[in-house]
């Protein structure tokens, strides 16, 4: 059988672009000789639609897009290739009543019709996801003889879990499993996701197609690598991370015999047909894709540059603007913007005040002429004094006046320009508070919010090692890499006058944040005491700065936002009180 995998960038809500996605991939499918196309997780509604599930609207539009697609399938000349997508599915009942509600849906359609549909069985209610709040779970396992081969059809979650609908295909002696994906990106999962497949291929007995959306959706990035898995665990068809395209693999697989009992599982068994008999075999198709792997930088670039140009594109912005400051962070989020979008859609502004040494305003000019960027320099020194003198301020307030009449002017700049304004913050500063709210923390997307700053200078050296290695100029600037960062508020200030070194503090944050460890665990570690009790006091002082900061790219395990949901008004202090 040869199959397609159909690895796109749709986008929430759009029904109609995605269903005519669908289409000329499809096309594109049986022009190649397919027999079966895959696509990904809730194709037709977009991944993951939130709170779009609650409106009947939505989940009924959605239903009558899969209808209208297998309808403009067969008129277009493809009722003759199967295709399975996602959607949203529901029977019209309120969710938590006896087996109704909305639905994960997964669609079998040929020769114009409906043929089958599977509703997802596990539904993930951790980090970022809240299916439980959406949908009710599957309790059937859908199984469709097509080519003469029984195809089950699995959801994403279903794969992750022991025991699942995969040890059900074992003793349903499927042919092949089709799991369709909305799988997002994080650091290293991509090591995770192959080893899985080939432990469910074993719990199957049954060659696995992986199909995985590829694009951004607000702070999630999904990254593709769709592969195809053999039930011995070999491996015949890897897709590239961050790529848009249809991936073909040739596949021996087992003829399905007659049924005479179904065997006892934990789900009941639903078999289905198309009307379409085994045909000859297929011409020689080229060898199926094995991308290599990336490096971790590579992946992380690849991660940032995805989920900047999506958000822009998917939202109509035609260009964006940060400010320039001569560091390390806005250098970088200035080559990933030139990256996402083209130097000619990224407009630099240097905003000097009176403690702005000379080599920050040189490195912002340089790094916009190295990027191709549009650059411009706006002093603020005489709107910073004229904030003080009327207020009367000094120390603190006085510093911050600085961050925040640059946050206004990049605000003025956008609102008479139209361009989206990048928050350059990383998530090393984010988690301790050390930014300005409505100052360096204004902007509409935050590239760096989930980069910590160790990682933000090695993505900078990698970025120029890239450039070096294509006979390309460097774009960041070498000395916004060496130079010790620095606010610039005051004299001499310098980030270690506040903070740890970088190293020590993102270690601390990474055990605290991202893993959950309490203070006595990460001090056990060999972490002083004196530093891990101080940050994780100024994280949890701090989650009212994150609320209001902009949406940015998840890369790690655990990122500010929809993985982590704390309370702003809390006394709770790390190392839990001892209670007599």
């Amino acid at each position: 059988m040869r199959i397609a995998l159909a690895q796109v960038d749709y986008t929430v809500g759009d029904l109609r672009a995605n269903a005519d996605l669908v289409l000329r991939l499809t096309r594109q499918a049986a022009d190649s000789g397919a027999d079966l196309v895959a696509f990904p997780e809730l194709t037709l509604a977009g991944y993951p639609p939130e709170d779009l599930v609650l409106r009947a609207s939505f989940r009924r539009a959605s239903q009558q897009a899969l209808h209208q697609l297998a309808t403009d399938l067969a008129a277009a000349g493809l009722g003759e290739i199967a295709v399975i997508c996602g959607y949203i599915d529901d029977d019209g009942q309120p969710n938590g009543a006896e087996s109704g509600g909305a639905r994960n849906a997964s669609a079998f359609l040929y020769g114009g019709n409906v043929v089958a549909t599977y509703y997802k069985h596990h539904l993930p209610n951790y980090g970022v996801f809240d299916e439980r709040r959406y949908f009710v779970p599957g309790d059937r396992f859908v199984v469709v003889r097509h080519l003469g081969v029984d195809i089950a059809m699995t959801i994403c979650e279903d794969l992750w879990q022991d025991g699942g609908p995969f040890a059900v295909a074992g003793r349903a002696n499927v042919g092949l499993v089709v799991n369709i994906n909305g799988s997002p990106y994080e650091r290293n999962k991509d090591d995770v996701r192959l080893p899985l497949l080939q432990r469910r291929a074993a719990e199957a007995s049954a060659p696995i197609v992986y199909v995985n959306t590829v694009g951004a959706q607000d702070e999630l990035v999904f990254d593709g690598d769709s592969m195809v898995v053999k039930a011995d665990g070999s491996l015949v068809l890897r897709a590239p991370q961050y790529v848009q395209d249809l991936y073909l693999v040739d596949l021996d697989l087992t003829a399905a015999t007659a049924v005479s009992t179904e065997p006892r599982t934990a789900m009941r068994i639903d078999r289905h047909a198309s009307t379409r008999e085994p045909r000859s075999p297929l011409g020689d198709l080229d060898a199926p894709v094995l991308a290599p792997r990336m490096t971790d930088e590579a992946e992380v670039w690849g991660a940032l540059v995805l989920g900047l140009r999506d958000y822009v594109q998917k939202n109509g912005f035609r260009s964006v603007t940060l400010g320039l400051s001569g560091g390390i962070d806005s250098a970088v989020v200035a080559a990933i913007a030139a990256d996402a979008l083209g130097g000619d859609r990224v407009y630099g502004v240097s905003m000097p005040s009176v403690y702005s040494s000379d080599h920050s305003k040189s490195d912002a000019a340089d790094l916009a002429e190295r990027i191709g960027a549009h650059y411009r320099e706006v002093p603020i020194a005489p709107m910073v004094d004229a904030f003080v003198s009327t207020l009367g301020l000094t120390g603190l307030a006085e510093e911050n006046v600085q961050a925040r009449v640059r946050g206004t002017t990049l605000m003025g700049i956008s609102n008479a320009e139209g361009h989206l304004v990048l928050a350059t913050g990383n998530k090393s500063e984010l988690a301790v508070g050390y930014s300005t709210i409505y100052g360096d923390a204004v902007g509409g997307f935050a590239p760096l919010k989930d980069v910590p700053k160790t990682l933000v200078w090695a993505l900078a050296r990698w970025r120029n090692a890239v450039a070096a290695e294509r006979g390309e100029k460097e774009p960041i600037p070498e000395n916004s890499i060496s130079k010790p960062p620095s606010a610039e508020l005051r004299p001499g200030q310098l980030d270690s006058d506040s903070l740890p070194d970088y190293e020590l503090l993102d270690a601390i944050i990474a055990r605290f944040v991202d893993h959950d460890e309490e203070v006595t665990e990460i001090v056990a570690a060999g972490f002083p005491e004196d530093e891990v009790r101080r940050i994780a006091t100024l994280v949890n002082r701090a989650e009212w700065k994150r609320r209001q900061y902009p949406p940015g790219p998840k890369i790690s395990l655990k990122a500010f936002g929809r993985d982590r949901r704390l309370p702003i008004t809390s006394r709770w202090q790390e190392p839990a009180p001892v209670i007599e």
